[in-house]
């Protein structure tokens, strides 16, 4: 049995906590709703490491939004994420992937 993917575009967002809700309420206006989110528990940026439990309160808490959607979404959805990141701590990548159920995204 010969298995067929579909390609994909995977879109990882690390942004401050505080952001979060905005990051996911656009993913949902752009209808790209094949997202996870997840605690970042430590890490070394251009300002050195750093670790979740040392954070004071919610804005030195970063969180992954890992987000699989069709390549038809990714430029509006990458506009409207980057004017959310220009203004928090956060990084943006984009790769392409192949899945196994098309329909999921």
């Amino acid at each position: 049995m010969t298995l067929t993917t579909h390609s994909k575009k995977r879109i990882e967002v690390m942004i401050e906590e505080p952001a979060l809700v905005r990051i996911t309420e656009l993913l949902d206006r752009f209808d790209a709703t094949g997202y996870t989110v997840l605690p970042a528990l430590a890490g070394r940026g251009m300002s050195g490491s750093w670790r979740r439990n040392d954070a004071f309160g919610d804005a030195g808490r970063i969180v992954s939004v890992v987000c699989i959607t069709d390549p038809s979404k990714v430029d509006g959805v990458l506009e409207a994420i980057r004017e959310v990141v220009e203004r928090h701590i956060g990084i943006v990548s984009v790769c392409d992937v192949e899945v196994i159920r098309s329909e999921h995204f």
